[in-house]
């Protein structure tokens, strides 16, 4: 492990409000993660939407692990705007 290389745990990043970098919109806080188990890693991050469908269901917002830009002591930065625009 690199010396500056930081741990989280889930219940930490679960707290950490995840932020677009490209328009600065507050997109939410995590629901889940999507973890590849052969690979043991973190596919995506999932966060519920604010839209609601007909049937009261709730779209999640999905958001690949590639696009965290930064992970800070309290927000998430992610490149997620074309997410963002798929969930309004």
């Amino acid at each position: 492990m690199e010396e500056n290389e930081s741990l989280y745990s889930i219940a930490n990043l679960k707290a950490m409000e995840v932020i677009d970098i490209n328009t600065g919109t507050k997109i939410g806080f995590i629901k889940d993660f999507k973890v590849d188990c052969e690979s043991n890693k973190v596919v995506s991050i999932i966060i519920p939407s604010s839209k609601i469908s007909w049937f009261g269901k709730n779209d999640d917002i999905e958001i690949p692990w590639e696009n965290i830009s930064k992970i800070g002591v309290d927000v998430i930065l992610v490149n997620g705007e074309e997410f963002i625009l798929n969930n309004k």
